[in-house]
């Protein structure tokens, strides 16, 4: 088995994850960890369900759910934050986690989710119960504490919108023809259509595949 790490190389999640509570849809996510461990034990933080804690303890409250699509791309040393509060309630006078009132202490923040075609930069943070949109792009170092739009490209701490990938018509037309729920036969006709930029083309491409179909 080749162990050798290069930057070339990535880690595909489908095949790695065995976390109960990360769900990968498709194949083709991946994570650069050429720099790194691997996506549970580098990116995905205090999320209950790994080796340890299942064999640790129980949880005492409903455990948030990590969701990720298909064809995300997430760069080497990002990190995903679980965990709600961290039992940490900032409307308390004493933010400290008192082991006797720990169960009142978490709160979560709900699930997090990847959508599909997404772009994670290098050593970004998504902070809990965030959802990024389908074909969203989050720049390397950014913090994300909200949801981002389908195909909007987020930078900074916190991070904020940057531009929209796409004019309103085109990012509409693209949600709209649901690419990432396609069968395989289909999204590989269609290929050299999605690694180009005429959405004219591509609705044209997608209809003479549909009648013949």
């Amino acid at each position: 088995m080749d162990t050798i790490k290069h930057w070339s190389k990535v880690e595909h999640l489908h095949q790695s994850v065995t976390n109960p509570n990360i769900h990968v849809r498709g194949r083709h996510s991946y994570y650069s960890d050429a720099w790194t461990g691997d996506f549970q034990t580098s990116v995905v933080r205090y999320l209950y369900g790994d080796a340890y804690s299942l064999a640790a303890w129980e949880s005492q409250w409903p455990v948030d759910q990590l969701h990720i699509g298909d064809y995300v791309c997430i760069g080497a040393e990002a990190v995903i934050l679980m965990g709600g509060n961290h039992t940490h309630r900032t409307d308390w006078f004493s933010l400290y986690p008192f082991l006797e009132v720990i169960g009142d202490a978490y709160v979560g923040k709900g699930d997090t989710r990847i959508c599909d075609g997404a772009w994670i930069g290098m050593r970004a943070m998504i902070m809990p119960g965030v959802t990024i949109g389908e074909g969203a792009v989050v720049a390397s170092g950014a913090v994300v504490t909200r949801d981002v739009e389908p195909y909007m490209i987020v930078a900074g701490n916190p991070a904020k919108p940057l531009r929209a990938r796409f004019a309103p018509e085109v990012t509409a037309v693209l949600l709209g023809l649901r690419i990432y729920d396609w069968p395989v036969e289909k999204f590989e006709a269609l290929r050299p259509l999605l690694c180009a930029s005429d959405p004219q083309a591509l609705l044209d491409a997608v209809a003479a595949y549909d009648r013949e179909a």
